[in-house]
């Protein structure tokens, strides 16, 4: 049977979601609660891969064992997230509507937002990139209107990774203020490695006019990731939301 898990985490300490060599990540930390809860390994397939020091309040995961939890699901749920650290919590317990359907590749869309601070705030500080420059929120936000006349962000992505292309559908993209806080939301059909923080750097470039709009349109065009600003510091990052055409969820 296959099972989903929604979930939600604070990055700060992990070296992103996906398992690696000698790095605590979040995808381990499940699979090692998985493993105490259901007596067998089992591992998981996540809805992304967060890069390290990056945040989720919601993700999807699926996993596959032979026969039905034997638990039921708030049981399931406590057991779980008594064995994982403070910083992991499972929210929910799914039962998709066939074993076809996948964290990942039956995603449609996510939704990142980034968050800055303009002045010192103790209480975000581990969540926020404290950034003073005065800053252009109308002509960031024309930035964000260009964003979606393109599909092809190479310019953005970090280079040498595993994917078939660079292509990605943007379906909002906008920035707002709130007195000292500013946050950047995106959501795509899917997102390069890297894609939002080196959106953001360059877009601040924008904001205190280093570049004008049509250097971004000559950045996008180029292709080219050393054309584009410096990304932006991951703790202010979090994936907000993750959507599927399903009944279940």
């Amino acid at each position: 049977m296959r099972y989903f898990l929604n979930l939600e985490y604070n990055g700060q300490k992990y070296h992103g979601w996906q398992i690696q060599p000698n790095a605590n990540t979040v995808q381990a930390e499940i699979e090692q609660a998985l493993k105490y809860v259901l007596r067998r390994e089992t591992p998981v397939v996540g809805c992304g891969r967060t890069d390290t020091g990056v945040h989720a309040s919601d993700f999807y995961l699926h996993f596959d064992i032979d026969e039905k939890i034997s638990y039921e699901a708030d049981d399931f749920l406590y057991k779980l997230n008594g064995i994982l650290p403070e910083d992991i919590k499972i929210k929910k317990l799914l039962i998709p509507e066939n074993n076809e359907i996948h964290a990942r590749f039956s995603a449609t869309e996510r939704t990142y937002k980034y968050t800055i601070i303009s002045e010192k705030d103790p209480f975000m500080n581990d969540f926020a990139y404290h950034f003073s420059a005065k800053l252009n929120l109308d002509l960031m936000n024309e930035a964000c209107e260009i964003l979606k006349e393109y599909l092809d962000f190479s310019c953005f992505s970090k280079v040498g990774t595993d994917v078939a292309t660079n292509n990605c559908v943007i379906k909002d993209a906008h920035w707002y203020q709130q007195e000292h806080i500013i946050i950047f939301t995106i959501t795509a059909d899917r997102f390069l490695r890297n894609m939002v923080r080196a959106i953001c750097g360059t877009m601040l470039e924008i904001g205190m006019s280093k570049i004008t709009l049509d250097d971004f349109r000559y950045i996008i065009e180029s292709k080219n990731r050393s054309n584009a600003g410096a990304s932006v510091p991951a703790k202010g990052l979090c994936l907000t939301e993750v959507k599927y055409d399903l009944g279940f969820l």
